[in-house]
């Protein structure tokens, strides 16, 4: 009778200990699945449309910004016309002092007279001349000469007549008018102010031929311009007005590349309507070009391919190089092997427990990502970020010893 109830008191110590020991591991398990759950923060797996961009920044500009010059040299006595005035073509904008070329057009003229004279002479002399060998009281050779003289004097006269053209033009070229209707945009001179087109012409005017047609000379990277082709959309804001944003398209790529610091960039030339004329010339332009746009499509946040387990990235106690992180690009974004379809890793949570997920994933606006494969369904809860700071994998380095 005493050893059945040892026996029966030791059943019950048994089952009392593994029930204490399963409650124990229960309550555990819970407590770190819950506590995994705490420091995990996730966000939830939508669809949705999505716009992927290439930016950059640019300027205003003018379709047709004319530099009005002048082909002489000159102090400027008058100009007609100043900032932001409207001007017609042919209309006068400047006027240089034309003394100089005043006096050189008298010279000239004076000196036209002079061998218009000596060709009357000539011509006098040439006819006497043919009447005396007519009648032959004079010699052949004498003959030539009267005539070669005849011929002298009247190229002189067309000499001459040239240089007084030259001058004359010299002197309507102290007259600076506009080639082009427009709005001047910078007069360059003032009263007073000598010019000098010695080497080459002095910019005195700077006219744009029509303000409600401008452009944007933007430069984008060789990576973004692939993607970037004539008649595109384009979005893009000024300083001037933060609240507004205005449209355009693309005209032109131009094939021209710009190297600074070893970074290529190519000048996009973007067309936009001014027909308020709010738009002025030189205004910093921030550009985005859409380049693709999915429809209803199953998006990630970038938060979540760019996450890594803690463990993944920490060597193990043996020294090596632990589980290493998957090989990733841009934004987390990796390419397998023979394949050119982008691809990516997620995690979930299940039941406490870290699980991979790969993905195939498209076009990108930098804060989403579009799956285009995977085991990754709408409404799943992906990690984004580990609340928890890592733990530190060694201390703090020892005094050397001498």
């Amino acid at each position: 009778m005493n050893l059945r109830k040892v026996f029966f008191n030791k059943y019950v110590l048994i089952f009392a200990v593994l029930l204490i020991a399963g409650s124990g591991y229960y309550f555990w398990e819970s407590s770190r699945t819950q506590n995994n759950e705490a420091r995990y923060r996730t966000q939830i797996v939508e669809r949705g449309d999505l716009t992927q961009l290439a930016s950059a920044n640019g300027t205003l500009n003018p379709v047709v910004l004319v530099n009005v010059g002048t082909q002489v040299s000159g102090t400027v006595k008058k100009w007609y016309a100043d900032f932001n005035d409207h001007v017609k073509e042919g209309q006068k904008l400047l006027e240089l002092d034309p003394a100089l070329y005043a006096a050189q057009v008298q010279q000239t003229s004076a000196s036209l007279a002079n061998v218009r004279s000596q060709l009357k002479l000539a011509e006098a002399n040439a006819a006497r001349a043919r009447e005396l060998f007519r009648q032959e009281y004079i010699s052949r050779q004498e003959l030539d000469t009267s005539v070669q003289a005849l011929e002298a004097a009247r190229a002189q006269v067309a000499l001459v007549s040239a240089q007084l053209q030259k001058d004359n033009t010299n002197l309507g070229y102290s007259v600076i008018r506009s080639p082009v209707s427009g709005v001047v945009v910078s007069r360059e001179v003032d009263i007073g102010q000598t010019v000098a087109a010695s080497f080459q012409t002095p910019t005195l005017f700077k006219i744009a031929q029509d303000l409600s047609k401008m452009q944007i000379d933007s430069s984008f990277a060789e990576a973004d311009v692939g993607n970037i082709k004539v008649g595109q959309s384009v979005n893009f804001r000024v300083d001037a007005f933060p609240n507004r944003s205005f449209r355009g398209s693309v005209k032109q790529v131009r094939l021209n590349p710009t190297t600074q610091q070893n970074v290529v960039t190519y000048d996009v030339v973007i067309a936009v309507d001014n027909p308020d004329q709010s738009l002025m010339p030189g205004m910093t332009a921030y550009v985005n070009i859409v380049v693709a746009q999915r429809k209803n499509v199953l998006l990630v946040p970038n938060a979540a391919l760019r996450f890594r387990p803690a463990e993944a990235l920490r060597p193990s106690d043996k020294g090596t190089s632990g589980d290493k992180p998957q090989e990733s690009r841009k934004e987390g974004r990796g390419k397998d092997k023979g394949d050119s379809t982008p691809t990516g890793t997620v995690y979930l949570l299940d039941n406490g427990q870290l699980k991979p997920v790969k993905v195939s994933v498209g076009i990108t606006d930098n804060r989403r990502t579009e799956v285009t494969g995977g085991d990754l369904a709408e409404g799943a809860a992906v990690v984004v970020e580990d609340r928890q700071p890592p733990a530190k994998t060694g201390g703090p380095p020892g005094m050397r010893l001498f």
